[in-house]
């Protein structure tokens, strides 16, 4: 199985791709919303995540990595987030996000202008304040 990690690429040099136009933008502007609210440099995860600081993870199984804080991947059909629903109080301020949808470790929005930024911007201060600790039974 293929491990997602950091790269080297530029973030703006990513971006600078996406199609179609809009969703560019709304990625820059994801970009630009969640380096505000952490005070972190984005980097890129693989080919197509956008992350935020790191945490190690340990499954019960035993499995263990590292994985970005907070992200997002910029995808034609939808903006994906991850780490947004990872803790009970970012599940809990889900709610009041506006339309989007779910799966398993990630947060789906088909339009950017139609969810609530501050909300939003919670989600993620909620995400990056997780320390290793909260992480440890993932």
């Amino acid at each position: 199985m293929a491990v997602t990690e950091p790269t080297s690429v530029p973030v703006e040099a990513f971006l600078a791709t996406v199609e179609p136009a809009r969703r560019r933008s709304e990625g820059e502007e994801v970009v630009r919303l969640i380096g505000e609210v952490t005070g972190a440099p984005p980097v890129m995860w693989g080919p197509s995540i956008i992350g935020w600081g790191t945490l190690h993870y340990r499954y019960a199984s035993g499995r263990e990595g590292d994985w970005m804080k907070v992200g997002f991947s910029p995808r034609k059909a939808q903006l994906t987030f991850y780490g947004l629903k990872d803790t009970p109080e970012g599940e809990g301020e889900l709610a009041n996000l506006g339309p989007h949808t779910t799966g398993a470790g990630c947060v789906y929005v088909k339009r950017l202008d139609q969810i609530d930024r501050d909300v939003l911007a919670r989600l993620v201060e909620i995400a990056f304040a997780r320390g290793d600790d909260d992480a440890t039974q993932m």
